[in-house]
């Protein structure tokens, strides 16, 4: 806590990062390891490290020929269960892959999303969670998939639950709450999914306004917090379909994620980090 730096690493060293937008992926926090998923052209790999230490743990290497910027992602691995074991959920290149949180060996895959083979479907938005459902955003922000977890080997057909091709998410990552799947669009549309079923309870959407949404939605309580770029927090009450309650300028660019912390919530601009609370 004194911010002694116990050790650092030069990821360079597993080859040319040839992201257009650069690294952009979260590490992940496993019960033994600290894990890095690097996913670009020709040099994709999971990194484990011990977070003591900075030591390699294992290395696995997850390569695939895409299209033109479809093997290069920026979501962040989600820590799951596999058959009672740690094992770390992993999106990009066009694949879902489950992997052993212990050495990296891959537990099973789901394809399949991009059957067209059309350039650019660049994977920004994280994959998310809901029981044993993973619900997977692709396409640029149009297309959804709802895919049970679990198996062995290619699970494409056998582990599919749902597919939509009129909602989905480019660069906010939805959220998961009271059972319910919360997608915020890029251009502020709020569509609120059943992530069983993949149908939608409602659709709705914040006021229009010529900036973008980057920062994934937050919820807290009965409220949703969405971002925009251009620095206004808006708010809405999900308890009961969708209520837009406000909005408030935060001054500056924010294309960071809400992050709820007991009474108070903490919002990371451009240039200062606030935290808000009903109570000093």
């Amino acid at each position: 806590m004194a911010g002694k730096i116990l050790w650092k690493k030069d990821l360079s060293s597993y080859g040319k990062d040839t992201l257009y937008w650069d690294f952009g992926t979260s590490p992940l926090l496993t019960s033994e390891h600290l894990v890095v998923a690097l996913m670009r052209k020709g040099n994709s790999w999971l990194l484990a490290f011990d977070p003591r230490t900075g030591e390699v743990a294992w290395t696995k290497e997850r390569n695939y020929q895409t299209p033109p910027e479809c093997d290069h992602s920026y979501a962040t691995p989600t820590l799951i269960k596999h058959k009672g074991k740690e094992a770390i959920l992993v999106w990009g290149a066009e694949r879902l892959s489950a992997h052993s949180a212990k050495d990296g060996e891959m537990f099973w895959v789901s394809t399949g999303f991009n059957p067209k083979q059309k350039k650019n479907w660049v994977v920004v938005g994280s994959q998310v969670v809901a029981g044993n459902i993973a619900i997977v955003p692709y396409g640029r922000g149009t297309h959804m998939k709802g895919i049970r977890m679990g198996g062995k080997g290619d699970v494409t057909e056998s582990n599919l639950l749902w597919s939509r091709t009129n909602t989905g998410c480019f660069v906010p990552t939805p959220a998961v709450a009271h059972g319910k799947l919360f997608v915020l669009r890029d251009r502020g549309e709020v569509h609120c999914i059943d992530p069983k079923t993949g149908k939608s309870h409602w659709e709705d959407a914040f006021p229009r306004a010529s900036s973008s949404y980057y920062a994934s939605p937050t919820v807290a309580g009965d409220l949703l917090y969405a971002p925009r770029e251009d620095g206004v927090i808006l708010v809405a009450d999900i308890s009961k379909g969708f209520k837009f309650l406000g909005e408030f300028d935060m001054g500056e660019r924010v294309i960071a994620s809400p992050v709820p912390v007991n009474d108070q919530i903490l919002i990371r601009g451009e240039k200062h980090l606030l935290c808000f609370s009903k109570k000093i």
